[in-house]
């Protein structure tokens, strides 16, 4: 069989195996996204993979640089593509992609155990990562917003004694 009969047959077994799959998205014929993890999930990612002419026989391109994916460090990411590319040379020669989604599905625990618990990160492709300490966190309050004399008096002129705003201060009047 040629390389394009080949993408034909597995983009036709894609597609009815994904019929309907929230988290399968088909780009282009030859270009497919897949999201592992719920949508509010901080450890899920996306998989982007793109298959070349020569296809089934040469190892398709593999990303992860989706927007979906800014919150994840660097290194987990590479380190991912490294362990995607391993089950790529197994299969070479084969269809793989519903192979690779399946592989990052099991194996989505062991991907992301590295990735620290809060991210930051900075416009561009540049990311920094930083862990949430819990000790200092407990040391340092939280400061109230400052309010100017003003701002106070108007704000003690809208509310009664205990703070409260009167009844029916967001009422509308329906019939002026």
């Amino acid at each position: 069989m040629a390389a394009n009969e080949d993408q034909e047959m597995e983009l036709e077994a894609l597609r009815s195996i994904y019929e309907g799959d929230e988290c399968f998205r088909e780009l282009s014929p030859v270009s497919f996204q897949y999201r592992i993890g719920d949508n509010g999930d901080p450890k899920a990612f996306l998989i982007e993979i793109s298959w070349p002419e020569t296809y089934p026989q040469t190892a398709p391109n593999i990303s992860m640089n989706a927007f979906f994916n800014n919150t994840i460090s660097v290194a987990v990411k590479q380190s991912i593509l490294d362990k995607l590319m391993e089950e790529v040379q197994v299969n070479l020669g084969t269809a793989m992609t519903y192979t690779l989604f399946e592989y990052a599905k099991d194996n989505k625990e062991l991907f992301m155990e590295n990735q620290p618990v809060h991210i930051v990160t900075s416009v561009g492709n540049n990311v920094s990562a930083g862990t949430q300490e819990i000790a200092p966190s407990s040391k340092k309050r939280d400061k109230k917003e400052q309010l100017s004399k003003t701002q106070k008096r108007k704000l003690a002129d809208r509310t009664d004694h205990k703070g409260e705003l009167p009844r029916g201060w967001n009422w509308v009047d329906v019939i002026k």
